[in-house]
């Protein structure tokens, strides 16, 4: 599908901090995040939803993964992981948030106000750090 973005970074043609990579799923940074250190996973097949990911358990065995090493990479206090099913899903390619959170850090419910990067340098930094701890 060449109008989707995330089948785009998966096919490498936009440019992404990669986290992971490999022959069925990508996990990259969010380019607007929760927090520094907030990774999206994806399918590399285009998908929309949860229900049309067969089979979910190795999405799902890297998502784990990925909750792990972000609070591991990243000294985070936990994560908070999530998916939206088409409502609120920017892009319309199934993807699955890994937040870091801190305790106090100020995350109320379904709000989610956004931060950015202040360089790329930065953002590769806080993509090496989960992707070593992977």
């Amino acid at each position: 599908m060449t109008e989707c973005l995330f089948c785009a970074i998966a096919a490498g043609s936009v440019p992404s901090f990669d986290v992971f990579r490999d022959d069925s799923f990508v996990a990259f940074l969010d380019i607007r995040p929760v927090f520094k250190g907030h990774v999206l996973v994806a399918p590399r097949s285009h998908v929309v939803t949860l229900g049309d990911l067969v089979p979910v358990g190795p999405y799902f065995e890297l998502v784990q993964r990925l909750a792990v090493a972000v609070e591991t990479g990243l000294g985070a206090g936990g994560t908070f992981v999530a998916i939206n099913n088409k409502v609120s899903q920017s892009v319309p390619h199934l993807h699955t948030h890994v937040v870091p959170r801190t305790k106090g850090d100020g995350l109320r419910g379904f709000f989610w106000p956004r931060t950015k990067y202040s360089s790329d340098d930065e953002a590769t930094e806080y993509a090496g750090k989960v992707a070593a701890a992977l």
